[in-house]
């Protein structure tokens, strides 16, 4: 029923709100950051492997792993806060669009390695597409509330999020102009890169094929610290809230903050099982090889239906 209830505008904007560990505790917080460290880890692993010639399976499967579950929660958490929007303050909300954030790093960087692995399956190719404009779309609606939260001066407050439509606010505060600018460039650039990133993961060209990786792979780094770097600052957890909280349960390690841990081991029980020999994983393909009709990158999962030898 909480989801339901109206937000109840009209109350003290500075007084001190009850922490919320579901969305900001510091398992959730670590977990989001190791798995974007991880994957940033791997997915450099893999590409200088790939310049050195040498297979990778292993770290594939592990960075695939990883990007999985860090894909779905973000787009988890994003809707949890969303849901909640008549009840979470901007700190809060903040929080999450900064985890959004992370787990767009994540993804691109696994797309920035693995790309040629999702092109073989059309399956898995456009299931990545569609979890990648999901996870954009949840970001930019986010980014819109803390944008508009910023501009009215409410990003410090404790009203609920969706109070930013209904409360005219005290306007932005005279340092915020950074934020505002910041906030939009954010928003804009999360646009621009899932372009680019959509581009890459179905184009055919191998032109500058390597920059393209380097570069994304420092872009997506850069990106991966900053998030991690406000998110510790700005959590209870790790640094100092913007707000006055009523308690401290953002730094309480319950189970829900542990079960966010263990779920970094996961990934792991499938990589025992394929050094074991248990799964057998097809290795990379290369990408000087040259691309015959095998089927293996067809656009089309019906194939061609043209017969080359027909008279």
């Amino acid at each position: 029923m909480a989801l339901l209830e109206p937000a109840n505008c009209d109350r003290n904007a500075t007084a001190p709100t009850a922490s919320d560990a579901g969305v900001a505790g510091a398992g959730i917080l670590l977990s989001f950051m190791i798995t974007a460290l991880l994957a940033i880890i791997l997915s450099s692993s893999v590409i200088i492997a790939e310049m050195r010639g040498r297979d990778s399976v292993i770290r594939r499967k592990l960075l695939n792993g990883y990007s999985d579950s860090q894909i779905m929660q973000g787009i988890g958490i994003q809707s949890v806060g969303l849901a909640k929007m008549n009840s979470l303050v901007p700190y809060h909300f903040f929080l999450i669009w900064m985890l959004s954030l992370l787990s767009m790093a994540t993804h691109n960087t696994t797309l920035l390695a693995l790309k040629q692995d999702y092109r073989r399956d059309w399956v898995i190719r456009w299931l990545r597409q569609f979890l990648m404009f999901v996870n954009l779309a949840l970001s930019c609606v986010s980014g819109v509330f803390v944008l508009e939260g910023v501009s009215k001066g409410l990003d410090d407050k404790t009203l609920p999020i969706s109070c930013v439509w209904e409360v005219e606010g005290k306007g932005a505060a005279s340092n915020a102009g950074l934020s505002y600018v910041g906030t939009i460039v954010v928003i804009a650039g999360n646009c621009i890169i899932f372009g680019l990133a959509t581009w890459y993961l179905h184009s055919k060209q191998q032109r500058f094929y390597k920059i393209i990786q380097v570069v994304g792979l420092v872009l997506m780094t850069a990106i991966a610290v900053g998030a991690a770097i406000r998110i510790i600052l700005l959590s209870q957890a790790f640094g100092h809230p913007s707000i006055e909280l009523k308690d401290n349960g953002e730094t309480v390690w319950s189970f829900g903050q542990l079960l966010s841990m263990l779920l970094l081991i996961l990934p792991l029980v499938n990589v025992i099982e394929i050094y074991r020999g248990e799964i057998q994983v097809p290795g990379p393909i290369r990408d000087e090889r040259t691309k015959v009709y095998d089927g293996e990158l067809q656009d089309n999962p019906q194939g061609s239906r043209t017969n080359l030898f027909q008279k």
